[in-house]
């Protein structure tokens, strides 16, 4: 039997123990603040009912859902499948030809009506995905926490702040920073209204970015409703998408080619008059609602969003940010159809990189299962690219990359009996610590602690064990002491 070449699935990937723990450093991390602001942690399954995903994404969503094929007893139990069968060992029975070489299927002249209708039936794409998956892998956390919190809104105590950090999975065309399955870190609060929630994922991104260890940040800010305000006072409402899709890429294709594709989209010179103050706003957060505010008079809606966003804007008054700066960004516009207040990103300014993080408020999350008027807010880590950022950065702590504090080498049997005692009171101290097995060579251990960057080591041999002074190395430094087991014991505890 021929070898097979070991390989993994196209977007996915192995994690390293040193990138694992600088995964872990990033996630740790998160999560430590998510707790400090009263999050929960819940985790959802891996499959969900294929049913309880589809529609939620749109067309082009529902196409990147990884689907599950059913098991063995699944598939037989299946209706279609079943009568399929059927109908064709019955066509067989009744005479109908067998396959002519070249050909995979009967003649169409040889099969009877029944078993055309069936097998037209059943290899339907849409009956077929319907007979043959029944579960899929989940494709966000947002659309399972919906349907979380709806299973369980009888043991829930709402308002519900909860985070996740789990894998998901697209099947999308891999590609550079695009990967099939990649994590999310989520929180998200429902059963609340109040714009305190947005205040605090304002300094939730601050607090967490800036423990990760970046300086320069920007945590760009708008509201839905403004954005429908804008659209309102031109007399453009069913044009948003049009409107709010050409202003979003304005960092991209600059003023002029925002104007060209407005008025590709049957927008008029008029229009744009008016809408150019809007788009290019400047100035303080304060005096851009000000420009906002006097643009949109005639707008409810719109009014209603600049007062959310002062709202918003007074709570950080009393909290000042460590890092980020705040800024109300007007062409901000993501996923408009999805979000009904306010609209977030967070983008670093010390690499070129796209969105590290991104959220908004939502109205009726939970509305498509049933439990109608629930409004919730949430926001997500970008973690794949905040990884490439801190690396790029070289922000990495050294003990994100350390496992092991301390190896200890025993020269030989008897040494390593002794050192077990030690090893053990390392350990019940909290301190990383192993035993190389008795027998390599020393130099091979000590290339094993270099490798494994163990900034400690703890030689023992019969000098050592005679005076129970114990060579205590640092592996960075070089320096190497004589040190009692009870003074490395209080010197790697600290």
């Amino acid at each position: 039997m021929a070898s097979i070449k070991p390989s993994v699935p196209k977007g996915t990937r192995d994690f390293s123990p040193a990138e694992m723990a600088k995964r872990n450093f990033i996630f740790d991390t998160i999560k430590g603040v998510f707790r400090k602001y009263g999050y929960q942690q819940i985790e959802t399954p891996t499959m969900e009912n294929l049913s309880t995903l589809t529609g939620k994404y749109g067309d082009e969503g529902d196409k990147l859902i990884f689907k599950v094929l059913n098991s063995g007893e699944s598939i037989e139990k299946s209706v279609s499948v079943k009568r399929f069968a059927s109908t064709l060992e019955n066509g067989i029975k009744t005479g109908f030809s067998q396959p002519t070489a070249g050909n995979s299927v009967p003649f169409a002249s040889q099969i009877s009506n029944d078993l055309l209708n069936a097998y037209n039936h059943i290899f339907s794409t849409k009956n077929l995905i319907e007979e043959i998956s029944e579960k899929a892998l989940r494709y966000d956390l947002t659309v399972p926490f919906a349907r979380y919190v709806v299973q369980h809104q009888n043991e829930i105590t709402f308002p519900f702040k909860r985070f996740q950090v789990q894998p998901v999975w697209r099947a999308d065309r891999p590609q550079k920073g695009r990967y099939r399955e990649f994590y999310q870190c989520d929180a998200d609060v429902v059963g609340s209204a109040s714009l305190l929630n947005e205040a605090e994922f304002v300094m939730i991104y601050d607090e967490a970015l800036s423990l990760l260890g970046l300086k320069d940040f920007t945590i760009k800010i708008n509201n839905r409703k403004i954005l429908s305000g804008i659209a309102q006072v031109i007399d453009k409402y069913d044009s948003i998408i049009d409107l709010t899709v050409a202003i979003d890429k304005l960092d991209k294709i600059g003023l002029d080619g925002v104007v060209k594709e407005l008025l590709e989209r049957g927008f008029t010179e008029a229009d744009i008059d008016k809408l150019k103050p809007v788009i290019l706003l400047e100035g303080s957060n304060e005096e851009k609602l000000q420009k906002l505010r006097a643009a949109l008079k005639t707008s409810e809606i719109g009014l209603q969003g600049c007062e959310e966003l002062e709202t918003v804007f007074n709570y950080l008054k009393y909290t000042p940010l460590k890092k980020a700066v705040l800024e109300l960004d007007i062409t901000l516009a993501r996923g408009l159809n999805y979000y009904t207040g306010a609209i977030f990103e967070v983008k670093t300014n010390e690499v070129a990189m796209g969105s590290i993080g991104g959220g908004g408020r939502y109205d009726d999350l939970t509305g498509m299962f049933g439990l109608k008027g629930l409004t919730g807010a949430g926001i997500s880590f970008g973690a794949d690219r905040i990884y490439d950022v801190l690396e790029e950065l070289n922000l990495f702590p050294a003990s994100a990359e350390t496992s092991t504090q301390v190896l200890i080498i025993a020269f030989d049997a008897q040494a390593e009996i002794y050192a077990l005692p030690l090893l053990q009171k390392l350990r019940d101290s909290n301190v990383s610590a192993e035993l190389y097995p008795a027998g390599a060579k020393i130099k091979k251990q000590m290339d094993y602690a270099n490798s494994k960057q163990i900034p400690y080591t703890v030689l023992i041999g019969s000098d050592e064990m005679q005076s129970d002074l114990l060579a205590f190395k640092n592996m960075e430094s070089g320096v190497q002491e004589k040190l009692s087991a009870e003074d490395i014991l209080a010197r790697l505890a600290d």
